[in-house]
């Protein structure tokens, strides 16, 4: 087994002897049919969404290593990381019981290697029950009863589920609002009811923004088309302002399919962002979070101090109407979509156009790190596509992908790849093309070409 640059990821991984995806060519450049219209090359799609899959997978078991380290307050969980503790001991986080991550000793990469597979989280699992979904039914826009069904099918109860915390409770992967979706879910519930306050309090949880990103790289260039069919997947465990945060993040990842990797990375990541921002109500928090870290960043403020800054501006003073620290929550709120969004757009201006400065500041800026390592790690594999993130890193990486690490009842016992994975999503968005933008689509086709957004998002 070769290693070069990274910490191996050796738990509940599969050492499995599927052949690697091929790499193959970039077929010849398509041209646009009309000024106003997008083109996207699908052999170059593919590409991307195996890219997407594997900067997921890279900068989620990355940033597990540090999840819940740090969340302010009292105690060591209080003294947050800084850049110089890349690389030095990892240190327990809240529920670790004094003992540091599992999966490395130290804050490094954690990846798995050619010969190895990748597992599922709570980051990838959820998206992957939809692509599968969509796939299968051959309809991108899933409805309630498609949600709720395939939810009970790949996700165990704690009566039936395998595997045991390391207190021997049960362990079904799922937390906060998720967990109480599919325990609504369970009681013939269904969504968005699953989401809203009335029925789940924990709609303003993170929980939304990890299993939807995905919706916006299946509308490539069309971010009004990925966020229709996020709506209903969103508001399954989110509401409000949760439910804004997470469609950001959709719009986001469906516009990142025009940005150039050939050419300077910074400012086509601070436009796309800044496009999104402008779907966020200006008078509600989200939004004014997203200025206040990026006039930080404009303003020349290390990454630790707009970090530093937010904390006491959000989790401490209560500002911008961001009012979890008076619910006087566990953690006081440490897995709430808000806080955590703020943290993410810490990493993506401060990451400047760098996948590994990116992920690297994720993982040590606190609270729910795997969640905007995840989410960073997946956009900037879109927009560098495997190969590219594979030379950023200066290493191959396994394309294999275990599901049955968290969820159930799939095909091969679980075991995908990303070139099969990235053939699903190329069915669905011809899909898409076809039903929602009224599209034909020639089999021979190397290329789609997309109409432009008829209201172009502007920025604010």
């Amino acid at each position: 087994m070769q290693f070069t640059g990274c910490r191996l990821f050796l738990p509940l991984l599969l050492i499995m002897t599927l052949p690697a995806a091929a790499v193959t060519a970039p077929a010849s450049v398509c041209q646009p049919l009309s000024a106003n219209g997008h083109v996207m090359q699908k052999d170059d799609y593919v590409d991307k969404v195996q890219g997407f899959w594997l900067g997921l997978s890279i900068g989620n078991w990355t940033g597990l290593v540090t999840e819940m380290d740090k969340i302010g307050g009292d105690g060591p969980a209080g003294q947050f990381y800084t850049r110089n503790d890349w690389q030095a001991k990892d240190q327990p986080s809240i529920w670790g019981q004094g003992i540091p991550s599992e999966l490395s000793g130290t804050i490094d990469w954690v990846v798995a290697a050619e010969d190895n597979v990748w597992g599922s989280d709570d980051d990838s699992d959820i998206e992957y029950i939809y692509l599968k979904l969509m796939y299968d039914s051959r309809q991108p826009l899933l409805s309630a009863e498609q949600i709720r069904a395939g939810w009970l099918a790949h996700i165990y109860t704690d009566t039936d589920t395998p595997f045991k915390t390391l207190d021997g409770k049960p362990e079904n992967y799922l937390w906060v609002s998720n967990q109480y979706a599919f325990d609504l879910m369970l009681q013939n519930i269904l969504p968005p009811y699953t989401g809203m306050p009335g029925n789940n309090p924990h709609y303003d949880m993170i929980d939304a923004q990890l299993t939807t990103e995905l919706f916006g790289i299946l509308a490539p260039f069309r971010p009004d088309v990925a966020s229709r069919l996020a709506y209903l997947p969103i508001r399954t465990t989110a509401y409000a302002e949760a439910a804004d945060i997470a469609n950001f993040y959709v719009v986001l990842h469906a516009l990142a399919a025009s940005v150039d990797s050939n050419k300077p990375l910074q400012p086509q990541i601070l436009h796309i962002a800044s496009q999104a921002r402008a779907d966020l109500p200006s008078n509600q928090y989200p939004a004014k979070m997203f200025d206040f870290v990026l006039s930080l960043y404009k303003a020349g403020v290390p990454w630790e101090g707009a970090r530093d800054a937010l904390y006491q501006r959000y989790q401490l003073e209560q500002q911008d109407g961001y009012e979890i620290t008076g619910k006087k929550l566990y953690c006081n709120g440490c897995f709430a979509a808000g806080i955590n969004f703020a943290a993410s757009l810490v990493s993506l201006f401060y990451g400047e156009g760098d996948i590994q400065q990116t992920l690297k500041i994720a993982t040590l800026a606190g609270w729910d790190s795997d969640n905007p390592a995840a989410t960073w790690g997946g956009l900037y594999g879109f927009i560098l596509g495997r190969r590219g993130v594979e030379q950023a890193f200066e290493q191959r990486f396994s394309t294999k992908f275990n599901i049955h690490r968290t969820r159930k009842g799939f095909a091969n016992n679980g075991i995908d790849n990303f070139a099969n994975m990235a053939h699903m999503a190329s069915t669905i968005v011809e899909d898409v093309l076809r039903q929602h933008l009224a599209l034909s689509m020639p089999a021979d086709a190397s290329c789609w070409h997309i109409p432009a957004v008829v209201k172009p998002i502007t920025e604010p």
